[in-house]
């Protein structure tokens, strides 16, 4: 059976560790990589329903894309919110790891996922990395233009629905055909999906002020459709790429079963 050092050597291939960002927290955060991994589950959020879900289903691997310790830790006491996570999922026989900028940047990674399921026709990285085709967010074409009023409905028919729903900003008549999008927080990239010469940039976490400045300005229109659901369509990505990895590499028969959850872990749930 494939252990746990298999299964990361194989997400460290597809989603290098190096590239990630400097501040972020990448890998493996709870685990023995000698221990076998016969059932993984992807998820965007390391939180309580997630783990729930994974030990559950009997998993022993849980991959998240966002880290459980971003910002760093010196405990892991069960008195904690996170610690109690690490106890369960160690005791629960489930490791963790996190997938996080190294897969916003990747080929076939958030952005390219986000890309892919709004429709967007030779998508390019919105701002480049080393490695061709790699880089934060793409920019690409829509089959036709529509207008934005019909686009943001078209992304809030084709994203997985959260209780704040998708928000824009613009003329609702302004006709949209070329898109940039960054999956996850990406006011830090108005500038570059300016310069693209993109009609509409679908992004999250779009901040008051910056988004009011770049709306006078002329800038493309704004669909904001939250982070967790702008970064879920890279989960059945990635768990297909996965099984692919280890079904190419490993070709003794072992095998490992790959679930996506679909548990909604916006941390809006309210929305009147």
């Amino acid at each position: 059976m494939l252990t746990l050092a298999d299964v990361i050597a194989a997400l460290d291939r597809l989603y290098p560790p190096d590239t990630a960002a400097g501040w972020d927290a990448v890998g493996p955060v709870c685990g023995d990589p000698q221990a076998p991994v016969g059932t993984v589950l992807f998820a965007v959020d390391p939180v309580q329903c997630v783990v729930d879900q994974a030990l559950a289903i009997g998993a022993d691997l849980l991959v998240t894309h966002h880290p459980l310790f971003l910002r760093g830790t010196s405990t892991v006491y069960a008195g904690t919110a996170k610690g109690r996570l690490v106890h369960r999922l160690v005791t629960g026989g489930c490791a963790l790891v996190a997938v996080h900028t190294n897969a916003d940047i990747a080929v076939g990674g958030v952005s390219d996922a986000l890309a892919a399921v709004l429709g967007l026709t030779a998508a390019a990285p919105l701002v480049p990395a080393a490695a061709p085709g790699t880089g934060f967010g793409r920019v690409g074409d829509l089959a036709a233009p529509m207008s934005l009023r019909d686009f943001v409905a078209h992304v809030a028919t084709v994203l997985p629905s959260t209780p704040a729903g998708v928000r824009a900003g613009g003329d609702p008549d302004r006709m949209i055909a070329r898109v940039a999008v960054t999956g996850g927080a990406g006011d830090s990239h108005l500038g570059e999906a300016t310069a693209s010469g993109a009609d509409a940039y679908v992004t999250a976490d779009l901040r008051h002020h910056y988004a009011t400045d770049h709306l006078a300005a002329g800038g493309p229109a704004l669909v904001d459709p939250g982070h967790w659901a702008s970064e879920w369509p890279w989960l059945p990505v990635a768990a297909q790429a996965l099984a692919e990895a280890v079904a190419s590499e490993h070709r003794n028969g072992d095998t490992v079963r790959i679930h996506v959850s679909e548990q909604v872990t916006d941390p809006w749930t309210l929305h009147s």
